[in-house]
């Protein structure tokens, strides 16, 4: 029995296997749009994609970024200034993307601008903090895709959402899990409406990877901020070894691999590429065996993880 057994899950990983190595034809005229690119994933996966011959359509938040990225990639490859939270930016780059693709159309957006700090004990912060963080990681994503969703439509092509770990296990305070949350949520309903019109819609949930957002200095200079704007009743609650502890918990989320954003724009050119992509990819070796099995696990273990590792409140029970 368990040989048959064995035999059935080796053959299903072949058939999987063989499909996803299955490239779509003509990549070289198909458009994307990319936001996010003035660092980071979204500029590394530009240039990915401008060496694969496809025609990228990047977004910059700054002119510095747009130019940088126009320095290190080939004509094919244009930039535009574009904001997420500000709807008339958002008009104006699908006005752009329009005027470039025409009639055939969007074939690959990616969803992937996005900030993740403030990231701290909830009633260490303020409404504006979890609304600056939604505005960007999630209403703007959501604003950007309705904007452009007849383009990809009538390309037939696909949606790559950039969600998160966190948007599958909540483990820190603050609207970053939220946001992801949100994503997931959005992208699983998008999936299932736009599977009618031949379009896909996969989403990217990656671990820790080290990037200008990411880092330990923006971590922690971000905690120190909203530790900063909390009120005497909190920082007597917590204290102040509360807070050395937590920012000790940036140095050991960096894995080795973090600084490899390969691993994550891989997921990404194949969700573009592949005749049969993934719904969802984890990138990183901590996505896959850390943090989607502690997703699957009964929530009072997971509670339990966190009551005993993470840092404690001085005045805890």
């Amino acid at each position: 029995m368990w040989l048959y057994l064995a035999v059935l899950v080796g053959l299903y990983y072949l058939l999987r296997w063989y499909r996803e190595r299955q490239v779509v034809s003509h990549l070289q005229d198909k458009f994307v749009f990319i936001t996010g690119c003035d660092s980071g994933f979204g500029n590394l996966l530009a240039r990915q994609l401008d060496l694969r011959g496809l025609k990228v359509l990047a977004t910059c938040l700054t002119e510095q970024g747009a130019e940088q990225l126009n320095s290190q990639t080939s004509d094919r490859l244009e930039t535009v200034i574009l904001d997420v939270t500000k709807t008339e930016s958002i008009a104006a780059a699908a006005e752009w993307v329009k005027e470039h693709v025409g009639d055939r159309g969007l074939w690959g957006l990616v969803n992937n601008a996005g900030i993740c700090t403030p990231m701290a004990p909830n009633e260490w912060l303020t409404k504006q903090d979890f609304v600056k963080m939604l505005d960007v990681n999630l209403l703007g994503m959501i604003e950007v895709t309705l904007s452009l969703l007849p383009l990809v439509r009538k390309a037939r092509g696909r949606v790559v959402n950039v969600s998160s770990v966190m948007g599958r296990v909540s483990l820190f305070g603050g609207g970053y899990c939220m946001s992801k949350y949100g994503v997931e949520a959005f992208s699983d309903s998008l999936r299932r409406e736009l599977s009618y019109f031949g379009v896909k819609v996969a989403m990217i949930e990656p671990g820790y990877f080290m990037t200008n957002m990411t880092s330990p200095e923006v971590f922690n200079g971000s905690l120190q901020a909203s530790w900063d704007q909390a009120s005497p009743e909190i920082k007597e609650l917590y204290g102040e070894k509360f807070v050395a502890d937590f920012m000790k918990t940036s140095n050991l989320l960096k894995p080795s691999w973090s600084g490899n954003l390969s691993l994550m724009t891989n997921c990404m050119e194949h969700a573009l590429t592949s005749c049969h992509p993934r719904t969802r990819y984890s990138a990183g070796w901590d996505a896959k065996f850390f943090y989607l099995p502690v997703s699957y696990m009964p929530t009072f273990l997971v509670d339990l993880m966190m009551y005993w590792g993470a840092p404690r409140p001085a005045k805890a029970l």
